[in-house]
């Protein structure tokens, strides 16, 4: 008989080791079938909430932010695309890519976990922002999203236009980090267990199997 499990992923969508974090823990998921049954709650992290609507190049962002030379930033990039392709999942990033503001993304991910589709959403913002290079917080971007999640683009449109759900956003975000999250991805397991970073399946499913042993 398999153990409930509560799995909260702390994460921003243009945050490249939380997809890779994500596909991880979908393939340790799967393989821990045996053990566990688990359902993923999505919560909002911004990594540059002070970003301006239309972006900074990324080369740019990575200096300012970390000190990277257009090298390190280029060798870190293939570093992470090919993590990602062994995941089944395309980077498609360059020189010229950018990084926006995700607030209207974390808003509008609030509002699909209302309606049973957080994880169809989130999956089609990274991929709309990693692979296809799409602005995520562009309104049209996100309904599109919201559209290919099974959402209604309707309701997507005016929830983004109404400024729905960004008190519940700013109390999600001040809440995790309150618990000392300060970077992502993060994965908090029945309330009580983290797991930091874009960590292999094979040790989330090795954590996984441990938590499910001790409860």
């Amino acid at each position: 008989m398999t153990k409930p499990m509560k799995i909260d992923f702390v994460s921003d969508v243009s945050c490249p080791w939380c997809i890779i974090g994500l596909r991880g823990l979908e393939q340790a998921l799967a393989n821990a079938s045996d053990v566990v049954t688990a359902e993923i709650s999505f919560q909002p992290f911004e990594l540059n909430p002070a970003m301006p609507p239309e972006g900074q190049n990324i080369v740019e962002h990575v200096a300012e932010k970390y000190g990277s030379t257009p090298e390190q930033s280029a060798a870190n990039r293939e570093a992470i695309r090919a993590r990602a392709a062994a995941l089944g999942f395309t980077m498609a990033g360059t020189d010229q890519s950018r990084i926006y503001n995700t607030f209207d993304a974390h808003r509008l991910l609030h509002w699909a976990g209302l309606e049973g589709r957080q994880a169809a959403l989130k999956n089609g913002l990274f991929e709309a922002y990693f692979t296809h290079g799409r602005n995520p917080g562009d309104h049209d971007v996100l309904v599109e999203a919201a559209e290919r999640a099974g959402l209604d683009p309707v309701a997507a449109r005016e929830v983004l236009a109404s400024g729905r759900y960004a008190q519940e956003v700013r109390d999600a975000e001040r809440l995790w980090q309150g618990r000392g999250i300060s970077a992502v991805p993060a994965v908090i397991v029945n309330d009580r267990y983290l797991i930091s970073g874009g960590q292999p399946a094979e040790a989330f499913e090795h954590a996984i199997r441990e938590i499910a042993a001790e409860a």
